[in-house]
């Protein structure tokens, strides 16, 4: 399994931006496509965004679409989630996700489609 750790979350106003980290450990990491999801108070974990194996494939839920970016670099074994415009409604414990070896990157957009999670990483957006 990949282990993963998210970091680069916090306590920002509306509009500002946040760039959430995820390192990897393991040799899966660059054959894997990589997601984010988030979990907010009292609602079920929630897809954010995927990305192809090496990186040329993004896939967006259409709530973040135009304000999020993920990217990876394989080097580094570090997947990235680039936030701008933040909105009080981003507000969840994000997670990173790892492990998805459905043929298309559109596909891997359940949580039980990966296989390896980090622990989450708290992103707070006040209004």
């Amino acid at each position: 399994q990949v282990q993963l750790v998210e970091s680069g979350g916090g306590l920002v106003q509306a509009g500002d931006s946040l760039r959430l980290s995820c390192a990897a450990s393991g040799r899966t990491f660059s054959s894997s496509v990589m997601g984010w999801f988030r979990q907010a108070p009292g609602k079920d974990r929630e897809f954010v965004a995927a990305i192809s194996r090496i990186g040329g494939t993004t896939y967006y839920v259409d709530s973040v679409k135009g304000r999020f970016t993920i990217s990876r670099d394989n080097a580094k074994n570090t997947v990235y989630l680039q936030m701008n415009s933040l909105k009080a409604e981003d507000t969840a414990v994000y997670y990173c996700a790892a492990g998805c070896l459905r043929g298309l990157t559109i596909q891997c957009r359940s949580a039980p489609d990966f296989g390896s999670w980090g622990q989450g990483t708290q992103v707070t957006v006040s209004s």
